[in-house]
């Protein structure tokens, strides 16, 4: 007979969801309190109102309006998440898959030295990469936060990629070349199929990392051109006045695009997350 969850467990869990779940509450709550409400610490308003995502979703985004700026910002930040996140997946799929299965000179140290570039604070790259994209023209575009978020995700798609890879049986690779598969074709046919959680798991965090970025969005962009969304919720901080409600606004739907792809792709993320933590 199985055994049964200790209530204990139950409780623990409870507690653990109200902890983890109630800044999100709270934060959804005070989106919606008007701003005498919210400074007077109201746990729920009396008058709730949607006034702030409608100004998000409608005001225009020129001048000082920060509201609609921040409409334009969660497009840039989706355009260079999505396509930081398709690049880096791309290269570490590939990347990885060659240092988790092929063998050369000086294959660990590689791997080693992309981990280094990961591990390095942003702060020390700041002064090579703003001169690297003034060089090229770069700065306060789109493309320019792409390649310099590459740089960030990339090395860490290759090292989580690498490490899943050698969670697979290389027999499988053996029978597909045995029966005519060259080693790509082995790769696309047998190990891609077989590895999809952890390219979930991979794209999810990777995905994240851009999303989430905000140094450098914050010095390589000036205009809504290319501003993203961490950017556009700092603005909402005045030199003599903040908008609380509009900054929990701005929180709340920030927050919904990573917890949708949570939800949508979990059961691959936790099994990408278990099998990739096997070897390494």
């Amino acid at each position: 007979m199985r055994n049964r969850p200790s209530p204990v467990l139950y409780v623990f869990c409870a507690v653990l969801a109200v902890v983890v779940l109630a800044p999100f509450a709270w934060l959804a709550i005070s989106s919606i309190s008007p701003s005498n409400e919210l400074t007077a610490g109201a746990l729920w308003p009396d008058h709730p109102t949607l006034e702030r995502y409608r100004d998000i979703f409608t005001s225009s985004s020129g001048g000082d309006n920060v509201a609609g700026t921040f409409r334009v910002a969660m497009l840039n930040s989706l355009i260079v998440a999505s396509c930081t996140t398709v690049i880096s997946l791309v290269v570490g799929s590939l990347g990885g898959y060659a240092f988790a299965r092929l063998r050369f000179r000086f294959r660990r140290t590689t791997l080693f030295a992309f981990l280094a570039i990961y591990m390095l604070p942003p702060i020390a790259l700041v002064i090579p990469l703003y001169l690297a994209m003034a060089n090229l023209q770069l700065l306060d575009t789109k493309l320019g936060l792409i390649v310099t978020y590459c740089s960030i995700v990339t090395p860490f798609c290759l090292w989580t990629m690498s490490n899943f890879y050698l969670s697979l049986p290389i027999e499988l690779e053996d029978a597909a070349r045995v029966d005519g598969c060259s080693r790509l074709g082995a790769l696309l046919r047998v190990v891609l199929p077989l590895a999809r959680p952890g390219i979930v798991a991979t794209a999810m965090f990777g995905f994240l990392l851009a999303w989430d970025e905000f140094l450098y969005s914050l010095i390589f962009t000036s205009t809504t051109n290319a501003k993203t969304i961490p950017v556009a919720i700092a603005e909402f901080t005045g030199k003599f006045s903040s908008d609380f409600g509009l900054v929990a606004a701005g929180g709340v739907l920030a927050a919904l695009p990573p917890v949708l792809l949570a939800l949508l792709f979990q059961r691959y993320i936790v099994s990408g997350l278990t099998a990739g933590s096997v070897k390494g």
